[in-house]
């Protein structure tokens, strides 16, 4: 018999590899609410229940085993070398059944799994890991991991649209850097993440400053840490209402860095780029297609689903700015079908697009309500930018007006 919580563990992890809902795997027979319980090892599994679920998933039950762990330095060492699922999986199954093992490698072990969890847009899994590993952090007092863990965590929180916790861990991040004199490496991670909670929150006024001093710490290097720099300053200027210099900072980022350094930084800058053409008025249509374009091929090569998801929202909100309504909406809801992985703002910004859609296409009562709701939700979640621009964009609906005569036509 299958043992908890690995059994657990195993079931959850074929679930969502799948795409399915805990209601669409439950069927007719089983309870969701004991489906939940099996998955999070509260619920030991009978046989028959381990037979039902296997029938349900289309596998041999034997896909519930979880092959034996060794140590967590053996998995550890096994997943540094290979880092494929198998080997990532065996780690977390490790660390799950050694509570008390020494917390450096624990530390470690955690480090390599969020990052997993990050590539693959598990943004809460993510997070889940990374509050452990500033728990552990805490236990090694080292400075540096303490800031690591917390700079990693506030860009995570970010990510999922908690930004008051996501403030604070940024603040201690940089607290740490200063306090303890860290290295550039450590205080620009701790500043990379402080000015993107910052600017996400409308403190543009302290962001601006924060990235500036991430410029001025960076003036010397080149690579990674720099592009991330220009490319945070770049945000600031934009949401300060400075797109060309927010323009010209990007675009420095793009020139200077190279793909060989990092080809997902390569990709992300012109994603940025593509974004920011969509944003800047007059729109820049051809420059932002251009960046796309460019894209395609690293995609190819290392695309996740996160980044193709991302590709493809930056598609759909092109083919809207050209005017190319229905393609927009095919593409969207291609997109939403899919199971998105994306962070909270690329999220509401596509349910901003799919209400203007709404209103384009007569349905004025249903999107103007849905767009006031998304504002106020960001709003009460202190997402005050992106509040803004929902504002912005219900104001700047420019056939508003045609769309509600002819909703009421039909009414």
């Amino acid at each position: 018999m299958v043992e908890q919580p690995a059994f657990g563990r195993r079931l959850r992890e074929l679930r969502t590899e799948r795409g399915l809902s805990q209601a669409a795997v439950a069927g007719n027979d089983m309870s969701t609410g004991y489906l939940s319980r099996l998955e999070s090892g509260a619920r030991q599994p009978t046989a028959r229940a381990v037979a039902y679920l296997a029938e349900r998933l289309g596998i041999d039950p034997s896909e519930f085993d979880e092959p034996s762990v060794g140590s967590v330095a053996e998995a550890l060492a096994l997943a540094t070398s290979a880092k494929d699922d198998g080997a990532l999986r065996k780690l977390a199954a490790a660390l799950e059944l050694s509570p008390a093992i020494d917390p450096t490698l624990r530390w470690q072990a955690l480090w390599m799994l969020s990052g997993d969890a990050a590539r693959r847009g598990a943004h809460q899994e993510e997070a889940d890991l990374l509050e452990r590993l500033v728990r552990t952090s805490e236990e090694l007092t080292l400075p540096e991991l303490r800031c690591r863990a917390r700079a990693r965590l506030a860009r995570c929180l970010r990510s999922l649209g908690e930004i008051p916790r996501a403030l604070q861990a940024g603040h201690e991040a940089y607290q740490l850097g200063r306090d303890y004199k860290l290295a550039v490496q450590d205080t620009s991670a701790a500043l990379l993440a402080l000015v993107s909670v910052e600017a996400e929150a409308g403190r543009l006024s302290d962001a601006r400053a924060h990235a500036d001093d991430l410029l001025a710490l960076v003036t010397e290097i080149t690579g990674t840490l720099r592009a991330e720099a220009l490319w945070s300053a770049a945000t600031v200027n934009f949401r300060q209402g400075n797109p060309a210099t927010a323009g010209q900072l990007l675009e420095q980022a793009i020139e200077e860095f190279d793909s060989s350094a990092d080809l997902v930084l390569w990709l992300r800058l012109r994603l940025a780029a593509a974004s920011l053409y969509l944003q800047v008025t007059p729109r820049r249509l051809g420059d932002c297609r251009r960046c796309l374009d460019e894209a395609e091929p690293a995609l190819a090569l290392i695309g996740t689903p996160l980044l193709r998801q991302e590709t493809l929202t930056l598609r759909v909100h092109l083919a809207f700015e050209e005017g190319r309504y229905a393609d927009a909406r095919v593409a969207h809801d291609e997109l939403v079908m899919d199971d998105p992985k994306l962070g909270y703002r690329d999220r509401i910004r596509l349910d901003m697009l799919h209400n203007r859609l709404l209103i384009l296409e007569g349905h004025v009562r249903q999107g103007s309500q849905q767009l006031r709701e998304l504002a106020e939700r960001a709003q009460q979640t202190s997402n005050i930018d992106l509040a803004a621009e929902i504002w912005r964009a219900l104001a700047e609906m420019p056939t508003a007006g045609d769309a509600l005569r002819s909703d009421e036509a039909r009414s």
